[in-house]
């Protein structure tokens, strides 16, 4: 019997190319996203084509009415679930210096971001348990996009920067509040990934890439990371509950 996961904002962006590789790796699928189902037809079909069955959940995830809505529409069309990837987020809609950040771009983004991903994984994990309880084989896990501004301070985006650390500490709360239920918990943090969100920097980006701002010089994809969540989500790393996958191709390291 084929293993059920949900991936919020999974139908774009680095969130597709996570649905991609589990759709590859035999997964059925819940995706979410904020868009009518009829814009991301193309993207649902690309993910059927691999053979797998493909429920598209419209919702906003900074909504408490919506996340629920989510997990009941799971619920009825699989009846199980075994993975959550938090991965829906959103930049800053200007980026601003933190000395002129508006609250209201911060709690937007803070809602979106991390008490979604709070939330969410409040909601999933209580579900997971239940599963086990009911089959002991059962096996689950949650896996949270956070990115390398969970620790890279970015002073004109602050209100992003804040959203991921958090999206860090739930992961790490997490993973021992379900460590008796034996769900891991895991954090996949991406550096300077090649998507929409970062369109509008590309041309910042190419110059410090071949500066060698990173080790390797080459943006990210989100293929590379649909690979990395692809392994968590299989079980090739069971013991590691509660640590953090870096996919930044070494823009991280310690470097002299």
């Amino acid at each position: 019997m084929k293993r059920v996961a949900l991936i919020t904002g999974g139908s774009r962006g680095i969130g597709f190319g996570i649905a991609k590789h589990l759709a590859q790796n035999g997964f059925d699928l819940a995706v979410n996203g904020v868009r009518e189902e009829k814009a991301v037809a193309d993207a649902l079909l690309e993910l059927r084509n691999a053979g797998t069955d493909v429920l598209y959940c419209q919702g906003d995830v900074s909504l408490t009415a919506d996340r629920k809505k989510i997990i009941e529409h799971v619920k009825k069309h699989f009846g199980k679930l075994h993975v959550l990837v938090n991965n829906a987020g959103v930049a800053p809609k200007e980026r601003k210096d933190i000395l002129e950040t508006s609250e209201e771009s911060f709690d937007w983004l803070i809602a979106t971001n991390l008490k979604s991903t709070y939330f969410l994984s409040q909601q999933v994990a209580n579900w997971m348990i239940e599963q086990k309880k009911a089959e002991t084989s059962f096996t689950s896990c949650i896996i949270n996009i956070s990115s390398v501004s969970a620790t890279a301070a970015n002073v004109n985006r602050g209100e992003y920067c804040v959203s991921k650390a958090g999206i860090s500490m739930v992961t790490q709360l997490f993973a021992v509040r379900l460590g008796e239920y034996d769900i891991p918990v895991y954090e996949v943090r991406p550096g300077v990934i090649d998507t929409d969100m970062t369109a509008g920097v590309k041309e910042k980006y190419d110059k410090l890439i071949g500066e060698g701002l990173t080790v390797q010089k080459r943006w990210g994809y989100p293929d590379d990371v649909g690979k990395a969540v692809s392994a968590l989500a299989l079980g090739n790393f069971p013991y590691s509950t509660g640590q953090v996958i870096m996919i930044d191709g070494g823009l991280t390291l310690s470097r002299f």
